[in-house]
């Protein structure tokens, strides 16, 4: 009998990862692609400010946007462990409490971020120059929010069955429209960062609407009845598992809005490339983001058929794919980071201060893959309370402290300020191993 592809308990760990993780990553390249045309077109077609509005704007979007995913994580776990289990009827009750409790979301969202998007444009110190460009991102982003949000719910759903193909569809339709959106409303019809958003919008709702045509003629291990769609059981079960991610997220997504602030306030030259640096820095971190969202997958199903010692040999083995390409990523930023930035700005000045930014971050492509292969493993248990925490002694015992020291420092180096990530995440890597050992004795200890 044929082993099924989506059933990570047997088989090759390695195959059936990188297997079910180069979709992923094939859809989290796409996504950074995504993000990257807003600054790419605009650095190409726009001005400077528009670059910093467009960087500082897309940092409060992605303030919701990361949240959002880690609520939805608790999904992708839910799923995962029903299925484990050999508990498919429960499934559509998950998503029928999902779709109830993200549309709420949604209505709420799009509100406060049209009503309160100059306060935070303020608040995040963007140059006099880009202030009003920010705002005009964030109002258009808010206004389409719905749309994000959807398509993260959709992905997320996807990723708890074991098919990671969907998913990068759909960001791949996402992907072009925004691309062909950008060069219309950027390029040809002059509309700068108006135009960015407006692309970013249209991208998602067109990527959502197809992907529920897509969906409508796959052949799924479970069925959503009218009656599953309603504030349901399921729904406090993932949220509890949701909520100490997406509560991580917040905080972490803070910590680079107070990185974004801390940068503004050096000029327009520092705002603009550290912009530029972040696009790039969203295409460093794919191999780190893939590992978390596969091993959470892999994990949980090991976790709900009883494998614990699958469940462990799957971080490990995520570990070595990470680290081993991590390794070529964080030269190729360290020593070509101008060359990068080349790719999306046209001002010496900009280039020049988005490679200082690399030259500090760069180490973070390499560690981040084990920080992150030990995040998935917890969170495949459900063990996201503790994931939320070390997240929070990382973010505010030593990457927001060491930004804003080497911020205010006279002449600041960005390079020094993107050293902050790395080190914060080497002490995140002790605060997991020192877990790691603890939870293991204690499982044993339960047996």
């Amino acid at each position: 009998m044929e082993e099924n592809k989506n059933d990570f308990t047997q088989g090759s760990i390695l195959g059936k990862m990188l297997k079910f993780m180069v979709p992923i990553l094939g859809a989290l390249i796409l996504q950074a692609m995504y993000g990257a045309v807003d600054i790419l077109v605009v650095g190409w077609f726009g001005t400077t400010a528009g670059i910093s509005g467009v960087s500082t704007g897309s940092n409060i979007v992605n303030l919701v946007i990361f949240t959002i995913a880690g609520l939805s994580m608790g999904i992708t776990v839910l799923i995962g462990r029903y299925l484990g289990e050999k508990r498919p009827e429960k499934v559509g009750k998950v998503i029928g409490g999902a779709v109830c409790l993200f549309l709420v979301m949604s209505v709420i969202l799009a509100a406060v971020m049209i009503i309160f998007a100059r306060p935070l444009a303020v608040l995040m110190q963007a140059p006099a120059e880009a202030v009003e460009l920010t705002v005009t991102y964030v109002r258009i982003c808010g206004g389409g929010i719905v749309f994000i949000i959807a398509y993260n719910v959709i992905s997320s759903i996807f990723r708890g069955l074991g098919n990671s193909r969907l998913p990068l569809i759909f960001v791949a339709i996402a992907c072009g429209v925004n691309i062909v959106g950008d060069l219309l409303f950027v390029a040809v019809l002059d509309m700068n960062v108006a135009g960015a958003a407006l692309a970013t919008v249209l991208a998602q709702a067109v990527s959502v609407i197809l992907s529920l045509v897509i969906i409508r003629k796959q052949n799924l291990p479970f069925q959503v009845k009218k009656s599953d769609i309603c504030f349901n059981k399921e729904i406090g079960r993932f949220v509890k598992v949701g909520i100490p991610i997406a509560f991580q997220e917040i905080l972490t997504q803070i910590s680079f809005l107070a990185l974004c602030a801390f940068i503004n306030r050096l000029g327009l030259e520092a705002s603009s490339g550290y912009g530029v640096a972040n696009k790039i820095v969203s295409f460093v971190m794919l191999v780190p983001g893939a590992l978390m969202q596969s091993m959470s997958s892999f994990v949980a199903q090991n976790v709900g058929a009883g494998n614990e010692k699958r469940a462990r040999r799957s971080m490990f083995t995520g570990m070595g794919i990470g680290s081993t390409i991590g390794i070529i990523i964080m030269f190729v930023a360290y020593f070509k980071g101008d060359v990068l930035a080349a790719v999306f700005a046209t001002d010496p000045a900009v280039i020049g201060r988005a490679a200082e930014y690399l030259r500090g971050f760069a180490p973070e492509a390499v560690i981040t893959c084990i920080l992150f292969s030990f995040i998935g493993y917890y969170n495949g248990h459900s063990q996201t309370l503790f994931v939320m925490l070390q997240g929070i002694a990382q973010t505010f015992l030593v990457r927001m402290p060491m930004s804003y020291v080497m911020s205010i420092k006279e002449n600041a180096s960005l390079a020094e300020i993107g050293l902050a990530a790395p080190a914060a995440t080497l002490f995140g890597i002790v605060i997991n191993v020192v877990f790691y050992l603890y939870y293991t004795k204690k499982m044993q200890t339960e047996k």
